[in-house]
């Protein structure tokens, strides 16, 4: 899959704009915990090159990410492309489909029944924002030490700490990791701590629309509920 990857990413042009991404981080000359970067994907491309990976980025993102990720990681080492990265876990990789197949399975629905939005894979919602709050800052990952004097992991880069999608804030910074190899606490070095921005908005399915026109679908009842999408 990894040699799938970096075909494809060498025919969409995705490699040359992950150089461009690198040569930026490369220039500011500042260390980072985490280095993030942005691929877009076609899902239909991918698919006709190869069907496996086709389904496992559409099924399994996260996991796909990581294939992407280390791909990446190899790239920016043998073409020295930022030579503050030290470890593969500093390389944050967010895929961005184009679009998903137009087939029902891939249709966030939450009027029907039974809900099975239980994986984490990837869905197309349509709906009507009727509320947005305020940009606030998230932390996208973070850098922590063994506390530990002797221990060789109280320096480097062995614990990042890297944001994903559907995880809560704690999971990526609080004050209760240890040490694997010595139990000892963890403590976060916040000058590492890389942050993003976040903004929560309220939204209604599209069906809705139907109920505010005096639509009727001869129903007796009916019951619309808003839903949270979170854009990082």
């Amino acid at each position: 899959m990894r040699e799938i990857v970096l075909i494809y990413l060498d025919r969409s042009g995705g490699l040359q704009k992950f150089v461009h991404d690198c040569k930026k981080y490369n220039d500011s000359k500042q260390s980072y915990a985490v280095y993030r970067f942005i691929i877009s994907i076609n899902p239909s491309d991918i698919a006709e090159l190869d069907a496996t990976l086709g389904n496992y980025i559409l099924h399994n993102p996260i996991q796909a990410a990581q294939i992407f990720q280390s791909v990446c990681y190899v790239a920016v080492k043998t073409l020295s492309l930022v030579e503050q990265l030290h470890t593969e876990a500093q390389i944050n990789i967010l895929l961005k489909p184009t679009h998903v197949p137009s087939l029902p399975s891939y249709i966030l629905d939450l009027s029907a029944f039974p809900f099975n939005y239980t994986s984490q894979r990837f869905y197309e919602a349509e709906g009507i924002v009727i509320a947005m709050g305020t940009v606030t800052k998230y932390t996208q990952g973070a850098r922590f030490l063994c506390t530990g004097e002797t221990c060789p992991f109280s320096e480097g880069f062995r614990y990042i700490r890297v944001h994903v999608p559907g995880a809560t804030e704690s999971a990526t910074v609080r004050n209760d990791f240890v040490c694997s190899l010595c139990s000892s606490p963890l403590q976060e070095d916040r000058k590492f701590r890389v942050l993003g921005d976040k903004q929560i908005v309220e939204m209604i399915d599209k069906k809705a629309l139907n109920a505010l026109k005096g639509y009727s679908n001869n129903k007796s009842h009916f019951r619309i509920q808003t839903f949270t999408v979170f854009l990082r």
